[in-house]
Formats: C-alpha cells, sequence, structure tokens
C-alpha cells in the first residue's frame, strides 16, 4: 500500500514538473522579441525591459532576430510553444506577424507592440511607445528654429532622409517633420534640391547607415558638388544620420549643415560634440521599459493595462489602446543633463 501510495505520489510530482517546464498554469514568462542588434538602441531597449522585469518576479525570454522576418517569426513561435503568458514585440515589419499573432490569440497570450505598431492583426492588445509624430515635430520644429525661417530671407537648401517603409513609425516621424517644413517647401523659403520629398523617395531600407551614406553621395554628387550651400538636412534618426555625416565629410566641401537624428546613440553623440550632428531626439528606454513592466503586471494580475491615448494608432484593425512617452531633444547645450547627469551614459563612454 506505501508502495503504491509513494508511486502515485512521484507520478503526480512528474506530471507536474512536466507541466511547469511547458509552461503551465503556473508559468509566469514574458517573451520579448526585438529586431536585431545591429542598431545600439534595440540592445538597450531589450536589456532594459529583461532587467526590469527579471526585477519584477518574472522569466524572461528575449530573443534579437538579426532583422530577419522569418527568424522573428520562428522566434514568436517557440515563445507561444514555451508558454510565454505575454509576448512583447519590436516587429521587423509591422505587416509581417499577422498569421503567428493568430496562434497567440487562440491560446489567449495578450501581445503588446513595442515602438513600432504591429498592423493589420487584432491579436494586438496594447502598444507601449514613443509619441512618433512629436519626434518628428521637434526635429521639425528644431530646422524651423535654428533657420529662423519665419524671419530670415533664405532660401536656404535641405535635404530629407527618414527610415524603413516596413516601419509604421517612419510615417509617424515623417510626417511629424513634414508638417512643420512643408509650409516653407511650399513658399519656396525652404528648397530641396533633389527633388525628392515623397515618403518613398527619402525612405531608408532597414535604417541602414551604409544605404543613407549611399544616397546622399548621389544627392551631393548631382546637386552640391559645385559648392553649393546645403544649409539643413532632416534625418528622422541617428543612424540615417549617421550615413548623412558620413556621406558630408567625404563628398562636401561647403558650410556644415543642421543635422536632426533620434535615439542618442553613441556614435551620433559624439557626432554632436564634434559639431557634425545638432541634435537627437532622447527617447528613454528606462521610462518605456518601466511602463511596459506596468503593462505587463497588470495583465498578469488580470486587469487592465495603464494607457494614455485611445484615439491616435489605427493598425488596421481597430484603434489600439496606447502608452505614449513624450520625447525630449539633445544637443550641445543640454546633453550632459540629459544623458551623464542622469545615468543613461557615463561620459567616459562618449569621450
Amino acid at each position: 500500500m506505501k508502495k503504491k501510495l509513494l508511486s502515485m505520489i512521484l507520478a503526480v510530482a512528474m506530471v507536474a514538473t512536466m507541466l511547469v517546464g511547458c509552461g503551465g498554469a503556473s508559468s509566469n514568462k514574458v517573451g520579448v522579441a526585438m529586431p536585431t542588434k545591429d542598431l545600439q538602441r534595440w540592445n538597450q531597449d531589450g536589456a532594459n525591459m529583461k532587467s526590469q522585469l527579471e526585477a519584477a518576479g518574472y522569466e524572461v525570454d528575449l530573443q534579437y532576430a538579426a532583422n530577419d522576418i522569418q527568424t522573428q517569426v520562428s522566434q514568436i513561435e517557440n515563445m507561444i510553444n514555451s508558454g510565454c503568458k505575454v509576448l512583447v514585440i519590436a516587429s521587423i515589419d509591422g505587416d509581417s506577424l499577422g498569421t503567428v499573432l493568430e496562434q497567440a490569440k487562440e491560446k489567449n497570450i495578450p501581445v503588446i507592440a513595442y515602438d513600432r505598431l504591429i498592423m493589420n492583426s487584432d491579436a494586438v492588445s496594447y502598444y507601449a511607445t514613443f509619441d512618433n509624430y512629436m519626434v518628428g515635430t521637434i526635429q521639425g520644429q528644431y530646422i524651423k528654429d535654428q533657420l529662423d525661417l519665419d524671419n530670415a530671407a533664405g532660401p536656404f537648401n535641405i535635404e530629407l532622409t527618414t527610415g524603413d517603409p516596413g516601419d509604421n513609425n517612419a510615417r509617424f516621424f515623417f510626417g511629424g517633420a513634414m508638417d512643420v517644413l512643408q509650409p516653407y517647401i511650399d513658399s519656396g523659403k525652404l528648397v530641396v534640391k533633389s527633388g525628392q520629398t515623397a515618403f518613398e523617395e527619402v525612405a531608408t531600407a532597414n535604417w541602414a547607415t551604409d544605404a543613407a551614406q549611399a544616397r546622399m553621395e548621389a544627392i551631393i554628387a548631382a546637386n552640391y558638388a559645385d559648392g553649393t550651400t546645403l544649409d539643413a538636412c532632416m534625418c528622422s534618426n541617428d543612424s540615417t544620420a549617421l550615413g548623412v555625416a558620413n556621406s558630408l565629410e567625404a563628398n562636401y566641401t561647403g558650410e556644415w549643415p543642421i543635422i536632426t537624428g533620434q535615439d542618442c546613440d553613441i556614435a551620433s553623440v559624439k557626432n554632436i560634440l564634434a559639431g557634425k550632428q545638432s541634435m537627437s531626439i532622447f527617447k528613454d528606454t528606462r521610462t518605456l521599459a518601466s511602463k511596459v513592466v506596468e503593462m505587463v503586471d497588470a495583465i498578469m494580475k488580470g486587469s487592465e493595462a495603464p494607457v494614455n491615448d485611445t484615439k491616435t494608432y489605427d493598425n488596421g484593425t481597430g484603434i489600439i489602446p496606447s502608452f505614449l512617452c513624450e520625447p525630449v531633444f539633445a544637443d550641445i547645450n543640454n546633453y550632459t543633463e540629459l544623458l551623464i547627469d542622469s545615468g543613461y551614459y557615463t561620459a567616459d563612454q562618449l569621450q
């Protein structure tokens, strides 16, 4: 009798262990899918989120997909099958995840789109990001203020560079900037000598530095090789700004233009200190990570996640409840306070 009872206890224990190992009901695992390690900001986003989620008591499966869509799909499938209870996804291509997210929906796994909105999927529960339209308006306003467009005679030459066409955020960045700059283009005070003003003409696949550099080299050769002054380059992020700056350094002989950026990557902050980039939008990923942790925690406890926007972001299936963090810009005048005094970087990292 005792042997039979002991066998039953052992059998129950083995089943329980198998259930936990397969992501059973007691699982508190969170899947975090990032697009790539090639950009500094994604490394910071992933690391900040993982550390804060673990500090809150959650197990974290953090994966990077090397900017390969099928790799990201496979990683998300593995997260679903390994028992993750919430998925946090920064997509490579916002339109590419519909099929795999159907699996998440079938298993009642909430999905938080992180930074990039996942399009055309009703499996998306929430969206966490910075105010992407505001990012663009800050960049446009910076150029407006630095050139004193309301008072200066002009005209001023400007070129435009934005991000990946598969990243929904790129359209918000570009749209925000152009809402500020377009009236001055229409009036002739700003001149785009390349003639490239449509989103599709100025987009940069995968936000790649080398692609932005190659495009700017062609623009300089065709429009500025004779010494014509280029007054401003509106770049939507730091990786494209770096490509533009590299091209200017190698091919442009005129007065250095205003160059905008975003993310405060170390290379671009160093360029700001060297006078090769004017500003960069600072999006403190620690802040966004902490908001995602709050959202995950609420979901895990059976509550609604905290949001502050229920009007702006329609992914094609309806409005996605969102939490928007507010961006600011860093330049030569305030980078110490924003980036060093806050502990985001050390002074040594920017040497």
